[in-house]
């Protein structure tokens, strides 16, 4: 009997002291960081609120509690029977049975009326039929990214299953080595911007920590064949946990199981969806270039079928030495700052990802308050001694002053943003703007994925600020299905007849310029001096956006298809800070200044070599901790 196996025998003796006779307990199983308990009376758990919390606590796991298929009512008797217990207001769509878990996956409007107070709908709905619910929201814009999701992983519940259970193994297995010892290995966005890349080691675990791209570069991938890494095997990797979904950190994520790896993703739910949505067009964008695609589709869908999803504040064993917390990290939809502990509380890491510190229109600012962090990893972008942005209020009333100089000489304003999260931040800022009279009304055009990922926004409104939220709900004052918003959905010819037209706002990837729609937009407008670019995103050195933003008034555009055309820029081109989901020198200092206690080591990363040393300067100083702005391929130990 392994190691596992005699484990479990030990929990299922330690559930049947803690549960009543009159309850069966036919199998007790782990699937992914979960203890699954099947049970002949699923009714009869559902009647004691508190039993489920008693055992978690008894046993310091995630439980769920799932009938077994023969006790289940009958699907259609059930669906009657549940639609009995949920109120009208809940809103239900859709009611989906799976009778080899046992669970029945309720989608609705308002998931929180389908929850009831502290879940007592939830356990009538067991006690009426024995199914066990999983509610998920009906977004209140129609996403395929969300529905393809949900419709894959259904179709793919067996083999979903069998990898959770395996996980689950790996996870509870015991540890091998007595030593002690934490280890980070860079292996990418050290000293530039993108690429993130890093290997969290421990002497029985090796975590990645997101896998991405260097925007503007073609070829430079992560150093993901060193020992540490693939060298040794994509199986020795444990985990990987994805901090966000932009693809300077999430682009070769499907590629590792290209080479093998079969182990499991751990990152929220949007970041999952998202990451499906970008990854896709990513190697979509590199065959339309006539690039080599990195991977195929089935390797995105293989990453999706590997997801495992965390909320936010959920302590989660993903290794037998290392716990996972993921916290709001205030940057895009879903983006997190990812908290390690290591060992029965021997060491404490946390990986800020992207982190905005203050309030947006989207997002609260990011979390830093935890019990324990030794060493910081913290993004540098904005870390310059000068990279203080703009005020959010002024950068919107700049924002508003271009449109209104623009309009005026009948041009049209043109926004390279990125799909996910400047896009939305842009798009409530023009429809409060609007709605006061402080721009004259005119169409919003959104070109690209920006409005599929506006869509995904509106599946997760628990992830953004509450009164946002709350405007979501209302289908009336749901700010993204305003008016003025219109898809571009006609290719180059309805782009050619817009930018021929009456004055308008374009929202457009990419944001970077480094392909997509905003090419096709730039030789439509470029020549157009009455017209205005406004880049409202960071630009990275190497990117067309960039050097634009530095002056080039030559730019190409086209190709892929054989052409490559040459276009003037004569339009007015206009840099608004504050717009940025990054946080700001001062907000990175401010971050660091409130973590309590604050932490003994920082490692400056994701930034250009003088952002960095800037930043790893200054927070040296200002705290006195040791600081460092590592190169690729350094290897740090703790202990």
């Amino acid at each position: 009997m392994s190691t596992v196996d005699k484990q479990l025998e030990t929990v299922r003796a330690t559930i049947a002291d803690e549960v009543p006779n009159r309850i069966s307990i036919s199998d007790v199983k782990y699937e992914g960081p979960e203890l699954v308990i099947y049970t002949r009376d699923p009714r009869e758990f559902a009647s004691d609120g508190d039993l489920i919390r008693r055992l978690a606590s008894k046993l310091r796991k995630r439980i769920t509690v799932r009938p077994d298929p023969e006790v289940l009512s009958p699907a259609d008797q059930a669906r009657e029977e549940i639609s009995d217990v949920i109120p009208e207001e809940a809103g239900v769509t859709d009611l989906d049975f799976h009778a080899d878990t046992g669970e029945v996956v309720i989608e609705a409007q308002k998931p929180g009326i389908v929850i009831g107070r502290h879940g007592a709908t939830l356990r009538e709905i067991t006690q009426k039929v024995g199914w066990t619910p999983e509610v998920v929201r009906t977004p209140p814009i129609e996403s395929s990214t969300v529905q393809n999701v949900r419709n894959f992983l259904k179709q793919e519940r067996e083999d979903r299953r069998d990898i959770l259970e395996r996980v689950g193994r790996q996870i509870h297995r015991e540890p091998m080595s007595d030593d002690e010892w934490v280890r980070i290995t860079t292996l990418g966005c050290c000293r530039e911007v993108g690429r993130a890349a890093f290997i969290l080691s421990t002497p029985d675990t090796r975590i990645l920590v997101d896998c991405g791209d260097k925007p503007g570069a073609e070829d430079e991938m992560p150093y993901l064949h060193i020992p540490e890494g693939l060298g040794s095997g994509a199986t020795s990797i444990d985990a990987v946990v994805l901090t966000h979904a932009h693809l300077d950190h999430s682009a070769f994520v499907p590629l590792l199981f290209e080479h093998g790896y079969d182990g499991p993703i751990y990152c929220t739910e949007p970041t999952r969806d998202l990451m499906g949505l970008l990854t896709l067009d990513y190697i979509d964008a590199a065959s339309k270039e006539g690039r080599t695609q990195p991977y195929d589709s089935e390797m995105v869908r293989e990453a999706i079928k590997h997801t495992v999803p965390i909320e936010y504040g959920d302590v989660t064993d993903i290794a037998p030495d290392v716990k996972l917390t993921l916290h709001n990290a205030g940057h895009i939809l879903g983006s997190a700052v990812s908290h390690f502990h290591i060992g029965d509380g021997l060491y404490n890491v946390a990986f800020s990802g992207d982190i905005h510190y203050d309030d947006t229109r989207l997002f609260d600012g990011a979390v830093n308050d935890f019990p324990r962090v030794e060493t910081l990893v913290l993004e540098s972008t904005y870390g310059g001694r000068n990279d203080y942005q703009t005020d959010q209020g002024d950068s919107e009333r700049d924002l508003k002053r271009v449109i209104n100089e623009t309009y005026e000489r009948d041009g049209t304003v043109l926004v390279p943003a990125f799909a996910v999260g400047r896009s939305q931040e842009i798009m409530l800022v023009l429809e409060e703007a609007m709605r006061n009279g402080d721009i004259p009304e005119m169409p919003v055009y959104l070109d690209g994925m920006i409005w599929e990922a506006t869509a995904i926004h509106t599946t997760y409104p628990e992830y953004l600020r509450d009164d946002l939220r709350d405007r979501i709900f209302d289908e009336d004052e749901n700010p993204f299905l305003a008016d003025q918003f219109e898809h571009v959905d006609g290719g180059d010819d309805e782009r050619e007849a817009v930018a021929d037209g009456e004055p308008c706002i374009v929202l457009s990837t990419s944001g970077m310029v480094t392909g997509g729609p905003i090419t096709s937009w730039l030789e439509h407008l470029g020549p157009d001096p009455d017209s205005s670019l406004v880049f409202v995103d960071y630009q990275a050195q190497g990117t067309l956006g960039r050097r634009i933003q530095n002056g080039q008034n030559e730019i190409p555009v086209g190709g892929g298809s054989g052409r490559s055309n040459t276009v003037s820029m004569e339009m007015n081109v206009e840099t608004v800070d504050g717009f940025s989901g990054h946080a700001d020198r001062q907000g990175l200092e401010n971050f660091v200044r409130t973590m309590n206690p604050r932490p003994e080591k920082v490692l400056c990363v994701h930034g250009d070599e003088s952002a960095t040393q800037d930043l790893s300067s200054g927070l040296y100083h200002e705290f006195n901790m040791r600081t460092f702005a590592p190169q690729n391929l350094e290897t740090f130990r703790f202990l």
